[in-house]
């Protein structure tokens, strides 16, 4: 009988270790997925100012919640599936924006929701150079970009570029934008409120 107590005594500790040890592997694993996914990353987590677009690749982290946590694509309509939550509209939010839409949804199925939108590949920040530079071609953004720097970006200017007559060519609200910029006035500091900060999608014109 004491042999059996004493079997008993010790699988109920050991069954007691394991639950206690059990969560906190479970959670450093859960934080570890986290960071990794972190340091991967081309926007920080959670950003205020970058905007999502079609193509932009996501990592949704729900803590404690492998099931729901995933990488998406966002889709040419703009929008991503999720378990749960199905179809979410996320062209034109901000990683922030969706992460709090997305611990609106997910109240309803997990108490407290913990979420984290991280930007894996921002496909979507595209601008547009041809004409007369060095490296014509498309460039992807990762942040906050000025005429001056793309024009840095695209190799600088050939010998036969007019450096007067830059022309951005820019869609708002459905309809084509056209902005004419002198950017030797800019150099100078006679005009530096033309030295546009660019949007995604714009094209940059350099004439000869």
């Amino acid at each position: 009988m004491k042999e059996m107590k004493k079997l008993v005594t010790a699988g109920i500790i050991g069954l007691a270790i394991f639950c206690i040890s059990t969560p906190i592997a479970y959670t450093q694993t859960d934080k570890e997925v986290l960071l990794k996914k972190q340091s991967q990353a081309e926007v920080p987590a959670d950003s205020a100012n970058y905007i999502i677009g079609s193509e932009d690749v996501l990592y949704i982290h729900v803590w404690k919640e492998e099931n729901l946590s995933r990488t998406v694509t966002v889709r040419i309509d703009g929008k991503i599936s999720l378990p749960l939550v199905d179809e979410i509209q996320t062209a034109g939010l901000t990683p922030l924006q969706l992460k709090e839409l997305l611990m609106q949804r997910l109240k309803e199925f997990v108490d407290i929701p913990n979420i984290s939108v991280i930007v894996m590949e921002a496909n979507s920040f595209k601008v547009f150079v041809s004409g007369q530079v060095r490296n014509p071609g498309v460039f992807r953004l990762r942040s906050e970009t000025s005429l001056l720097q793309i024009i840095i970006m695209a190799g600088g200017f050939t010998d036969w570029a007019n450096q007067k007559k830059i022309l951005i060519i820019r869609k708002e609200d459905g309809k084509e934008k056209r902005i004419t910029v002198n950017y030797k006035k800019i150099v100078k500091g006679d005009d530096l409120n033309s030295n546009i900060i660019l949007k995604s999608g714009d094209t940059i014109i350099v004439p000869d």
